[in-house]
């Protein structure tokens, strides 16, 4: 145990030196510590985002779902959500890199508070994206206390690994910012990949090689060789594959990474690039969760199986590696949801209904601050081990997922209206809510409060009524006078 803890003190050793390294460079600007004064080149900004965006959910709970139902999780997450998020960033992302670019914006909220001249709009926005972050920052301990109790056979405990993360993430977010954090997510993505790819290669080896382990894999259980059934059902695949999609884009930290490229050609490589990123990373690992259940082995419930795996093929300096990519994954989602969910309480709530006059130098004391609350506080959460990684972590994409049609109308549609938007981000909200705590209601057979309809996520349904809704309520209502549609139109070249 003492070497595994080694190798994983060490790796989060290394990224602490390196997010010191970047407060050295940081100034006390907010657009600074935020967005790295928007200056990231192609490789830096793909493999941040790559880094943030690929968690304890792809990590852990990918190979969970396939080795519980098959490896056809590879289908939702690789090729469907790999090549849609890539669409989205091209359609969504590109149009908020041109309007943060010409107004200096820093969130979501501020760009949508300006085109509607709402700060009400904006202060809903950030409280919408701050409750669905703190689940997903919650994940990322629940990931890091459950990996290093497998990894050390329960000589660690839950809580001291959530908490020796929680520690290191606060450490080197607070004090580095965004540049801190897109440096250490190039180290941890690379490191990431790496690992998985060595996870894979060892795993293979020991059951005789790739097509021995999928052989043995549809011997133990021959649903697993087939396309379709069980969990995987053309609606489920699917919802999950557009709840996520859209989810990740309306992510506080993927979202605000839209803003940061330095350049056009930058943002378009790293779109374009995407997909073969998601794809290298999403084989492996859900291929060695569906291998492992050829495997001898016992997962008890809500553990990861990665690390159990891993620690019954391999020696055990090996599987700490793997589990230190593993942390990699999680710390780099979870410094950047820290950064983001800062940024949204000091822009977009703390400046416009606290204090307007607020200095750069207030904000960036708050930002900091806010970084520390908001990760204990997720913490103290993790405790309760509310759910299942993938329960937790469907639940918050299908959350943003809420936001994604109504901002896209915004960005497109210039007939859009405050009334319209506020309609649209606050009624799906609601009804997502519903079908997550509210009874059942079914009329007459049809649901009407549920959490499937006919197969069909909810987070797909209530997106389409925030869509409804914003198209209903603008089409009847009228511009506000402190509207201004060429904030995002004739500003960004587009007069549709």
């Amino acid at each position: 145990m003492i070497v595994e803890l080694g190798v994983v003190l060490a790796y989060l050793l290394v990224a602490l030196i390196i997010g010191v390294l970047a407060y050295r460079v940081t100034t006390r600007s907010a657009e600074d510590y935020y967005l790295a004064s928007r200056s990231m080149g192609t490789v830096v900004l793909l493999f941040t985002t790559f880094a943030t965006l690929l968690s304890a959910f792809t990590f852990f709970g990918g190979p969970n779902v396939a080795y519980g139902a098959g490896p056809e999780w590879i289908l939702v997450m690789g090729l469907m959500d790999g090549v849609l998020f890539g669409v989205l960033w091209y359609l969504l992302g590109y149009k908020q890199w041109l309007a943060g670019r010409a107004h200096g914006y820093v969130t979501l909220g501020e760009m949508l508070g300006d085109r509607f001249g709402s700060t009400g709009l904006r202060g809903l926005v950030a409280v919408v994206s701050l409750f669905w972050l703190f689940p997903y920052v919650m994940l990322q301990q629940m990931g890091a206390g459950t990996a290093l109790v497998a990894l050390t056979d329960g000589g660690v405990q839950y809580w001291q690994g959530a908490l020796l993360v929680t520690v290191f993430m606060v450490a080197y977010v607070a004090a580095a910012g965004m540049r801190g954090v897109a440096w250490t997510d190039t180290l941890q993505g690379v490191f990431m990949l790496g690992m998985v790819w060595a996870a894979f290669a060892w795993v293979a080896t020991t059951l005789g090689g790739p097509v021995a382990a999928t052989e043995q894999m549809i011997a133990t259980n021959p649903d697993f060789g087939t396309l379709g059934g069980g969990l995987y059902t053309p609606q489920y695949v699917i919802s999950t594959a557009v709840s996520i999609a859209f989810g990740v884009t309306m992510f506080p930290q993927v979202n605000q990474r839209f803003f940061v490229g330095r350049s056009e050609t930058v943002l378009k490589r790293s779109f374009v690039l995407w997909p073969v990123l998601c794809i290298l990373l999403f084989v492996p690992a859900f291929l060695v969760g569906s291998w492992a259940i050829s495997l001898d082995i016992v997962v008890p419930d809500n553990a990861n199986v990665l690390p159990i795996v891993l620690n019954a093929v391999s020696p055990g300096w090996f599987a700490a590696l793997v589990v230190a990519g593993a942390l990699a994954a999680m710390m780099s989602s979870s410094d950047s949801m820290l950064l983001s969910g800062s940024s949204y309480v000091t822009r977009d709530l703390y400046r416009p209904f606290v204090n307007p006059d607020a200095s750069e130098r207030t904000e960036d004391t708050l930002g900091r601050a806010a970084v520390a609350v908001f990760a204990f506080g997720a913490f103290l959460a993790s405790l309760t081990r509310p759910g299942t990684l993938v329960s937790v972590g469907s639940t918050a994409f299908s959350g943003f997922a809420q936001l994604a049609l109504p901002v896209a109308l915004a960005l497109y549609w210039r007939n859009t209206t405050r009334t319209g938007i506020i309609a649209g981000v606050a009624g799906s909200q609601v009804f997502y809510l519903a079908t997550i705590f509210a009874p059942e209601l079914v009329v007459s057979g049809v649901p009407i409060i549920a959490g499937s309809y006919y197969g069909w996520g909810s987070g797909v349904v209530g997106m389409l009524v925030g869509l409804l809704l914003t198209i209903g309520v603008s089409l009847v209502t009228t511009t506000a006078s402190t509207e201004d549609a060429t904030l995002l139109f004739e500003t960004l070249g587009t007069d549709n």
